[in-house]
């Protein structure tokens, strides 16, 4: 059996390496609140993370009943993970008996399903929050101060993952639409020196001849280009 220390080293190279070509979101999201259970000894674990608008969606739960429950929480606008979002810091909760007053709807329904306490943790990075972390206990005070920081240390490792694919991702976009104007660009020289050939005109005035078909017709000028190039768009002196 893997002892804790390994089990804990693996994770957080797991939790880590988002640069593989097949890097899958959910996958990623579903071992992170797994790993929390195994490593933290919580009863379940449950992920919630903000879209661009900012509003929280449920992602990842260790199962069925805090699927149920983190859904629970968005539908009434009630709970632990919303609190932990909003205002950006931890939530504690040690004894949910005792937090009736604050959550009426959404402490009755997780005693319903017997839990006992419930800890709330940011993922954030500097300024930027995505979401919260949620981690269920079937007792009350679950979770010490060292269990509190270890389950701030996945949440903030998963989310620098998380935002560092982000990145990659954005700057892949942004050199794919980079490299698409560079070919573009190319085949519109290309077009202008063909159409200056044929019309007997300076480049300079085959780009003006070029630019005003395209308007006409309410064609862009790339497939304008494209067209004189192969010969399907003829454009009379």
């Amino acid at each position: 059996m893997t002892d804790p220390a390994t089990g804990l080293r693996e994770t957080f190279v797991q939790l880590a390496d988002t640069l593989v070509d097949d890097f899958d979101l959910i996958e990623f999201l579903d071992q992170l609140v797994l790993r929390c259970v195994e490593l933290l000894g919580v009863c379940t674990a449950g992920l919630l993370l903000a879209d661009a608008r900012g509003t929280l969606t449920m992602v990842a739960a260790s199962d069925e009943q805090t699927r149920l429950l983190e859904l629970f929480q968005l539908q009434n606008s009630e709970g632990p993970c919303l609190d932990c979002y909003r205002n950006v810091e931890p939530v504690v909760c040690p004894d949910l008996v005792r937090a009736r007053g604050r959550w009426p709807k959404f402490a009755r329904r997780a005693e319903a399903v017997e839990f006992r306490s419930v800890y709330a943790l940011p993922m954030r990075l500097r300024e930027e929050v995505i979401g919260a972390l949620n981690l269920f206990g079937s007792r009350p005070a679950l979770l010490d101060d060292d269990g509190l920081r270890l389950g701030q240390a996945l949440a903030d490792v998963a989310t620098i993952g998380i935002l560092h694919n982000r990145l990659l991702q954005r700057q892949e976009m942004i050199t794919a639409q980079l490299q698409s104007a560079l070919n573009s660009r190319v085949v519109i020289e290309q077009a202008k020196g063909v159409l200056a050939e044929r019309l007997r005109i300076s480049v300079d005035e085959a780009f003006g001849v070029l630019r005003a078909h395209a308007r006409s017709n309410n064609l862009r000028i790339l497939t304008v280009a494209t067209g004189i190039i192969d010969r399907t768009v003829e454009i009379p002196r």
